[in-house]
């Protein structure tokens, strides 16, 4: 878990991602008050957050295999699925049949859950919503690697690879802008937004495409990357200010129209930044490791899973027993709470699958490839 493969830059970022999720559903689900302030209302952002990482790692994975000749799409794809769907089941066993965890709510029809599409068409307040953004990797991680495949075929494939990325995030600004022309928020409410717009697959894939655009630049162009690498702090530095500007933009008017169409993409780029700060060995990101945080970024996928649900029900346990879930003694109950949660589902169900995909379907040998963590998502 603590290898010297790990890097410190990375698990900062994913830990820092799972943070602002658990920040912004503390508020959504359980206080209905910005507990954590800042952190509350801009913790949406730590799905984006993911989404980056995760679009860097596996597509570093998939264009390193290409470049040498190694990349198998089958082995690619039971990795993938061994990855994500054992933990992912048990939690959802939970949501069917485990009465705290049903609680009253409706749920989409099951095989949406069982096939990553619930996300298509999804209501606010459906049962386990923020499965959301797994469904969102999934059918990108399973759409990209075949137009990898098919454009390295091609003449000119790292041309038009740069081509396929811009056209990618120039759809999402369409989408976005059909999405919300659609939805006409605030006026015709909040909800539309997040169904069309907000969970919505092809609205949604500007940290994924970013991600991968590091990729490219690592994988297709070396002597760039030496050189981009080399100004860790400067980039750092940019990474941070760009996101400000967007975290800015969104607190001032996150449903506007403008914001919608243009903020995700810049979003993007300030966490490809930030991701870029952390693979540059000569910044503060890259060479601070922050204590606990390589734990909290193995753990965040069983974390993410967990704790939603986990602290709607303990906190109307703390109610009863005269605690109140925005006190220092109910956030630090429900904080360990989760963390426990999170180590549990790791160490009895993910750790198991991950030996048995290590000895049944391992990596290409000298890949010197960090393995990819699924997003966590806010809804």
């Amino acid at each position: 878990m603590h290898s010297s493969t790990r890097q410190p830059g990375l698990d900062t970022l994913r830990a820092l991602a799972i943070v602002l999720v658990f920040a912004n559903h503390y508020m959504s689900f359980v206080t209905d008050e910005a507990t954590f302030g800042f952190a509350s209302r801009i913790g949406w952002t730590g799905v984006d957050l993911f989404f980056t990482l995760s679009g860097y790692l596996i597509g570093n994975q998939i264009l390193a295999g290409l470049r040498t000749g190694a990349f198998s799409m089958g082995r690619f794809a039971a990795r993938r699925l061994l990855r994500t769907l054992p933990n992912y089941y048990v939690v959802l066993a939970l949501y069917a049949f485990w009465p705290p965890f049903i609680d009253g709510t409706r749920h989409a029809p099951w095989w949406e859950y069982l096939t990553f599409t619930v996300n298509l068409g999804l209501v606010p307040g459906t049962r386990f919503s923020h499965s959301w953004s797994l469904c969102v990797e999934e059918q990108f991680y399973f759409v990209l690697p075949a137009a990898a495949l098919l454009i390295a075929r091609c003449r000119g494939a790292v041309a038009l690879g740069w081509f396929a990325l811009a056209c990618g995030l120039a759809a999402g600004m369409l989408f976005r802008d059909l999405g919300w022309q659609a939805a006409r928020p605030p006026h015709a409410g909040n909800a539309a937004f997040y169904t069309t717009v907000y969970y919505a697959t092809l609205c949604r894939f500007d940290e994924l495409l970013a991600g991968v655009a590091l990729a490219m630049i690592r994988q297709c162009h070396g002597p760039l990357w030496a050189r981009i690498t080399s100004f860790g702090n400067w980039t750092l530095a940019a990474g941070a200010a760009v996101t400000a500007l967007a975290l800015k933009l969104f607190l001032d008017d996150h449903f506007g129209h403008a914001v919608t169409v243009f903020g995700y993409p810049l979003l993007a780029l300030g966490f490809a930044l930030l991701v870029l700060a952390a693979l540059s060995p000569a910044s503060l990101l890259a060479r601070v490791r922050v204590p606990g945080a390589g734990s909290v970024a193995v753990w965040s996928y069983a974390i993410y899973l967990t704790h939603k649900q986990l602290c709607v029900v303990l906190a109307r346990m703390l109610r009863a027993g005269g605690i109140d879930p925005a006190g220092p003694a109910g956030i630090a109950l429900l904080v360990l709470a989760s963390l426990a949660a999170g180590w549990l589902l790791y160490r009895v169900v993910e750790t198991p699958f991950m030996a048995l995909r290590e000895r049944y379907v391992p990596a290409r040998a000298g890949s010197g490839l960090p393995t990819p963590t699924p997003a966590a998502a806010s809804g």
